[in-house]
């Protein structure tokens, strides 16, 4: 079988994609170029996530004195969320603007290989590089606070699938429309605002009526909701305005994000 091939000048490697290649092959090989090379980072971002977790957890627990069952329960049950929306909004959009920086970007672009497959690729390696975030938390968790999780196994996979893609379309979107310097200081201010000012580690009752009223349309407060429902299905019932939140933001993560990588030089 004939195949096609470039040298990528920035990482000096061959990518080789089968010119008559099926769907499954050709995603396969994107798949496993992407994970050599952001895959590679896994271990990094492993330690990155515990420590964000340990900071959330045990670091936000102490500047609450005498903390209680049900805030150690929000801040146990909210730090996956927020890993998810580092990994998603902080993590991914530096990948992208490096591989714009880099070439990367225009390399992969050059292949004989539907544009839409790159960001398939890439929302599989990102889901594999979130998937220690539940974990991680909740062992942290236990450490601290001895919680007992009653979890929901297929809600928490469910939460856990669609907040990432909601993350990662959305911090790819960004990526893709802004430049590069400037894509990476939205995704810090959006991980702010996430993390102090959106009702994730606390309730919502604490945030004047209005701001209430803005995270019921963000995908903050959803992602939370759904994934703490997961995790103590005992104590919380999983919302549906909450999910049709995040299937439309996913909707429109993916939906700007492909028409960015199609149309984008």
């Amino acid at each position: 079988m004939p195949e096609t091939s470039v040298r990528t000048q920035p990482e000096h490697r061959m990518l080789t994609v089968p010119a008559r290649a099926g769907m499954g092959t050709t995603v396969w090989t994107l798949l496993r170029w992407t994970m050599a090379q952001t895959g590679a980072m896994l271990p990094l971002f492993i330690v990155v996530q515990a420590a964000i977790a340990g900071a959330v957890v045990v670091g936000f627990g102490l500047l609450i004195p005498d903390i209680d069952t049900p805030t150690a329960e929000l801040l146990s049950t909210g730090a996956p969320t927020i890993l998810i929306l580092v990994i998603g909004l902080v993590l991914c959009p530096w990948g992208v603007a490096a591989a714009r920086t880099s070439g990367t970007l225009t390399y992969q672009r050059a292949l004989p290989v539907p544009r839409p497959l790159l960001l398939v690729s890439d929302l599989i390696v990102w889901l594999v590089i979130a998937l220690p975030s539940i974990p991680v938390t909740v062992l942290v968790a236990r450490l601290r606070y001895g919680i007992e999780y009653s979890i929901d196994g297929p809600l928490l996979v469910g939460a856990f699938v669609l907040s990432t893609v909601m993350a990662v379309s959305v911090g790819y979107a960004t990526a893709m429309l802004l430049s590069p310097m400037l894509s990476q200081l939205v995704s810090q201010v959006m991980v702010f605002f996430v993390m102090l000012f959106s009702p994730v580690t606390f309730p919502k009752d604490q945030l004047p009526d209005w701001f209430r009223a803005v995270h019921e349309v963000l995908p903050f407060q959803a992602a939370a909701d759904l994934l703490r429902a997961g995790l103590l299905s005992d104590g919380f019932e999983p919302s549906g305005q909450a999910l049709v939140v995040l299937l439309v933001w996913c909707l429109v993560g993916l939906t700007i994000s492909v028409r960015a990588i199609i149309r984008r030089a």
